[in-house]
């Protein structure tokens, strides 16, 4: 931590008149120094203002004069001596004072760096905020996921309390666990955050960045949060960024909302042309900033891909739950890898224009904030039971070459509020950013 300090100062104005000599002006004590001259009517005379003729010429000498030591034309050059001897005691007092006040300074300085580690120490050391690029690794965590879910917490409207020194914290954390994460939505400032974090902490770290796009507002949420990804992306380009994400459950909603059940039907497909207005809106944006090269991609229920959207696009990301889907936690790495290709790749791979495709959700949660949904009819929600889904899921798709984002990096309190069960407890981490009672597969991530 920088410390700022009000450094004293010292007032270095001396009298440097070299008044040096004695003289007395009007009747006084005079046991010290020289004793006044007597003249006419008792009255001291001004030795200083009388010249040297009238001093002596009338045979005035002060009583310790010696005239045998000192002749009358050798005072004043004695006088002169008495003065430069006197300047030299000052300067020479006056260069004393600087050589202290400088080693005062230095000492001060010294001291002060000296408090300031003693801050950092008692702070928590896993920010230096001084570099954050220097932080403090943990042996418990490890590079073995492909990538993460990420959402900065304070990043839902109209609240917006996300703040850099804590997404910093977070990058700093996730950079030991993968070299990728998935942001959903570009509102309240998030994506500048994190690539400003990123840039701060210099880890190697990749984002695909979000536009949370929502059916059947005209567009409103979609260019709000447009706006703002395309200033972020003049900021910081696209150095640390794989990708730009229209849409997250676009389908899944419409579909829903419209009570429909097959999303390829003309009627779904109406929904899916809104969506696609966003996306090409979104490409030609990016060839207008001279970044066509940035792929753009959709996100959706593994379930609700619509075919004309992913033919659309250059990537496509599926949302594959096995705990929604009631498998057991002992056949969940299993049951996702088996869905994600059977259905989502197999799709992408029957289109003309090929997408690549991602998981982009999959994990345990590890509590429910009511019973009823503390399990999904056969395992529970638990920490033990994310550590099998960890240890069966984890290492075996890095070793398939399955692309996916785990779901999640940490707790999301809103969520809980806003949707109880286990929305809110997916993390890896608590709230608070702790671990939870659990393991790190170790193995490398693609």
């Amino acid at each position: 931590m920088q410390t700022y300090r009000d450094e004293s100062k010292v007032d270095l104005a001396h009298d440097l008149d070299g008044n040096t000599g004695y003289h007395y002006t009007t009747p006084q004590d005079t046991s010290d120094g020289f004793q006044g001259v007597h003249s006419d009517g008792g009255q001291y005379r001004d030795l200083m203002s009388d010249s040297q003729a009238e001093l002596f010429d009338d045979g005035y000498r002060p009583p310790s004069w010696n005239g045998s030591k000192y002749g009358l034309n050798t005072y004043p050059k004695q006088r002169q001596r008495q003065t430069k001897r006197s300047k030299s005691v000052i300067i020479g007092l006056i260069i004393a004072v600087l050589i202290l006040t400088a080693i005062a300074v230095v000492v001060g300085v010294v001291v002060g760096r000296m408090n300031s580690h003693k801050d950092i120490d008692a702070a928590d050391r896993s920010v230096v905020v001084s570099d954050p690029s220097v932080f403090d690794k943990d042996p418990n965590l490890h590079q073995s996921f492909y990538g993460l879910a990420y959402t900065p917490e304070g990043s839902q409207l109209p609240d917006c309390g996300n703040k850099l020194e804590d997404v910093i914290k977070d990058i700093q954390v996730m950079s030991q666990l993968t070299t990728r994460i998935r942001l959903y939505g570009g509102d309240c400032n998030q994506t500048a955050l994190v690539l400003e974090a990123i840039n701060r902490t210099k880890v190697n770290m990749t984002v695909w960045l979000g536009n949370y796009d929502v059916p059947n507002d005209n567009h409103a949420a979609y260019t709000r949060q447009r706006d703002l990804l395309k200033e972020t992306l003049e900021t910081y380009g696209t150095n640390h960024t794989g990708g730009m994400t229209v849409g997250n459950e676009f389908m899944l909603n419409y579909v829903t909302q419209q009570g429909l059940t097959d999303v390829d039907s003309p009627e779904a497909n109406e929904g899916a042309q809104l969506l696609i207005q966003d996306i090409n809106d979104t490409i030609d944006m990016l060839k207008g900033m001279n970044l066509a090269n940035l792929p753009v991609g959709n996100s959706d229920a593994g379930s609700f891909m619509n075919k004309e959207v992913l033919s659309d696009v250059s990537y496509g990301m599926c949302n594959v739950h096995p705990w929604f889907a009631n498998v057991s936690v002992e056949d969940s790495a299993n049951w996702t890898t088996t869905f994600f290709l059977e259905q989502d790749q197999a799709l992408a791979d029957s289109l003309s224009n090929h997408p690549t495709m991602y998981i982009a959700e999959t994990g345990w949660p590890t509590k429910s904030t009511d019973a009823g949904n503390a399990d999904n009819g056969i395992s529970d929600a638990s920490e033990a039971n994310l550590q099998i889904f960890l240890d069966t899921f984890i290492c075996q798709a890095n070793d398939a070459g399955i692309k996916y984002f785990f779901f999640e990096f940490k707790d999301e309190p809103w969520k809980d509020a806003q949707f109880g069960g286990v929305e809110g407890w997916w993390g890896l981490f608590d709230s608070n950013g702790t671990m939870k009672n659990i393991t790190i597969p170790n193995c490398q991530s693609p």
